[in-house]
């Protein structure tokens, strides 16, 4: 594709920025497996140049380029990471550790970018349907937020479409969810996608579930919702549960619609991992698949909990080995020395 970017020079530091940790790597050359750093914690740094430098005083060796993705979208010269207080500047990171270049991305764009490449071990997968290759695929991870991408191949590249779909409105469909929906907590005066489908929407919901059914709150950490859920402890965390996995295949299958997704609906993240049996139950397929009168486009579509360790930096440093594979837009996220 024509103005693509061919290469980044080497040794380029990756990294996959989000609202509780930040995960950084380094890859020396485009045959090298990537090395990578301890994980930073965003809240024990007061700026993610802090952050780096951390990571960067036991390495041997120096970047001089870097790739970042960010949980939030690209705009301007200084960027807000959502869900955390770090502020990114790339001319000050530029200036600061040395390096000749320095491209943002936007963090689901990143995991778009590993879609290429999954495959057998990589992947738990959930229900029928198939995966074709060369064909649109797509991606959301509930996590401290709700992200979600896609990846399209278009002129013998692969283009990754970031965004921000978990900020799209979710809405009632069944009686319950009629009965339940009072008692959700609005942020913003609206119940959005990520209220629900995120670390602190489980518990909105298991809140408003309770709330619904006369019942106390036993529980204040979604953690403690997850792990009574699935052991079947609690009748209203076993349902919040429940309704996470439904409303979570109402919302993929939805973006696979959008994009057609016959290369695959993909879950990334640590949530989805831990909660695999609640979404293997068949709620989340049955929801997925419930698109009528698409549903027979739908139940051709595979899905699939991604497990490979670091899917996000294994896209960018795919991106960072070969830059020309791949159409990633770089106009306002892209900033040389």
């Amino acid at each position: 594709m024509a103005g693509q970017l061919e290469h980044i020079a080497f040794p380029v530091l990756i990294g996959d920025i989000g609202g509780t940790n930040a995960r950084f790597a380094l890859v020396g050359h485009a045959e090298a497996e990537m090395v990578r750093f301890p994980d930073a914690v965003t809240g024990a740094a007061p700026t993610i140049d802090d952050a780096i430098g951390g990571v960067l005083a036991g390495a041997t060796e120096r970047p001089r380029s870097a790739v970042l993705a960010l949980a939030g979208p690209i705009t301007g010269e200084k960027v807000k990471i959502t869900n955390c207080p770090w502020i990114v500047e790339p001319k000050r990171l530029i200036r600061r550790f040395g390096l000749s270049e320095v491209i943002l991305l936007n963090d689901f764009e990143a995991l778009s970018l590993s879609l290429a490449d999954l495959s057998g071990g990589d992947l738990d997968l959930i229900g029928g349907g198939s995966i074709e290759p060369e064909r649109a695929r797509i991606v959301v991870g509930p996590g401290t937020g709700l992200g979600a991408g896609a990846l399209i191949h278009a002129n013998g590249v692969w283009i990754p479409i970031p965004g921000e779909g978990g900020h799209i409105d979710l809405g009632p469909i069944t009686d319950r969810d009629m009965a339940i929906w009072p008692h959700i907590e609005k942020l913003f005066g609206r119940i959005s996608a990520e209220a629900l489908l995120s670390g602190a929407g489980l518990l909105r919901l298991y809140n408003a579930v309770a709330d619904t059914d006369g019942a106390a709150r036993r529980f204040t950490r979604p953690a403690e919702v997850s792990e009574a859920g699935l052991a079947g402890a609690d009748p209203q965390a076993q349902e919040a549960l429940a309704l996470f996995a439904t409303y979570l295949g109402r919302f993929a299958g939805d973006l696979a619609l959008v994009f057609a997704a016959r290369g695959g609906a993909y879950l990334a993240g640590g949530v989805t991992q831990k909660i695999a049996p609640a979404l293997k139950t068949g709620a989340f397929r049955e929801a997925f698949v419930a698109k009528q009168p698409h549903r027979h486009l739908l139940e051709a579509m595979a899905t699939a909990i991604i497990m490979k360790p670091d899917a996000a930096l294994g896209g960018i440093a795919a991106f960072a080995r070969h830059p020309g594979r791949f159409g990633v837009s770089l106009p306002g996220r892209h900033w040389r020395a």
